[in-house]
């Protein structure tokens, strides 16, 4: 890695960002025994490495996590709101002897860059992973996105359909789309908690957290410990408006010129049976307009299945992902529904 392609290391973030987001990284191993407790479902200690790398791409550099050194490589992208914390019991479970997992954060959110000049929308994010994955010399990768996550992922297997080889897309937006209802929501969240948003470090928790929280299938699966976690990039005065510019970013002209049939990938379109914001009817109405897309279900859990269900979802990728190689369906997997 030492040709100047990407750099090992901690992030370029301002320093009251950095100061937050210190407790929960480290600059080359990612150790969870510095997380504040109690925060559910996190083992206190990991043995799996987690590389922490800085992908320079057009506007910025890109965060991005590796686990394992396989052969086969998965792009794993989060969604509005979140970052690669989302996969911190996803990846470690892989089979990461055959497999690398690459979880990256997108342009403006997580610790990647934030550009003035940043473009955010969905065709801009789709070519920052492109270009991240020539840097990181992937050729083909599964790409596996939740909500906006999924609709980069979208954009990018139709555009750069020799990049992709498979793709899953879990709660995505409805075909013909590329902005959830949850955007919406967020506009109205920011107008009924204004004041709250504007005033202290964390005030992007008082319109994020109604929305992580209606993203899992029980408020328990989401304290308020985990969804400051989610909300610490975004601290600051200046963090709703980021947010705000995020959303904004995301329009409608990305989806007009997008034609679904230029997806050549295996692809698996995965929805939680709790999912508040993608219906069973546009799940399947996307499932039908992929050709040979499989569209499956997840019991007892919500938009946010790497949050609800994360042993399910990797068993899922772990036996999924290495089929695209192949013709042949995938093999129906417990706690899954077909």
């Amino acid at each position: 890695m030492g040709d100047g392609r990407w750099e090992m290391g901690g992030s370029r973030r301002p320093a009251e960002h950095r100061s937050v987001l210190q407790g929960y990284t480290a600059n080359r191993s990612f150790d969870r025994t510095h997380l504040p407790s109690p925060i559910p479902h996190l083992p206190s200690v990991v043995l799996t490495r987690v590389d922490h790398i800085r992908i320079p791409v057009g506007p910025g550099e890109l965060h991005a996590e590796r686990f394992g050194f396989g052969d086969h490589p998965l792009v794993l992208l989060h969604g509005f709101g979140t970052s690669t914390f989302l996969w911190r019991r996803v990846a470690p479970a892989l089979p990461l002897g055959r497999m690398t997992a690459w979880a990256v954060d997108l342009l403006g959110y997580g610790e990647s860059d934030r550009p003035a000049d940043g473009a955010f929308g969905v065709a801009a994010q789709a070519l920052c992973v492109e270009q991240a994955m020539t840097s990181l010399r992937i050729g083909r990768a599964t790409v596996v996105g939740v909500d906006l996550g999924a609709a980069v992922a979208v954009q990018l297997a139709a555009t750069r359909p020799a990049r992709v080889h498979g793709i899953v897309l879990i709660s995505p937006p409805p075909p013909g789309r590329v902005r959830a209802d949850d955007l919406a929501e967020f506009g109205r969240l920011t107008g009924t908690h204004l004041f709250e948003s504007t005033r202290g470090m964390l005030g992007a928790a008082a319109v994020l957290g109604p929305l992580l929280t209606r993203g899992v299938a029980s408020p328990d699966a989401m304290p308020d410990k985990l969804v400051a976690r989610y909300a610490a990039p975004f601290v600051g005065p200046d963090g709703v408006r980021h947010l705000q510019s995020l959303v904004n970013a995301v329009t409608e002209d990305d989806a007009e010129e997008l034609d679904l049939g230029r997806i050549s990938a295996r692809t698996l379109v995965l929805r939680g049976e709790q999912d508040a914001w993608c219906a069973p009817g546009d799940a399947a109405r996307l499932a039908t307009a992929i050709a040979g897309a499989e569209l499956r279900t997840v019991p007892r859990a919500g938009r946010l299945i790497p949050e609800d269900a994360p042993d399910a979802l990797a068993s899922l990728l772990a036996d999924w992902a290495p089929a695209v190689r192949t013709s042949g369906p995938a093999r129906p997997l417990p706690g899954v529904d077909d």
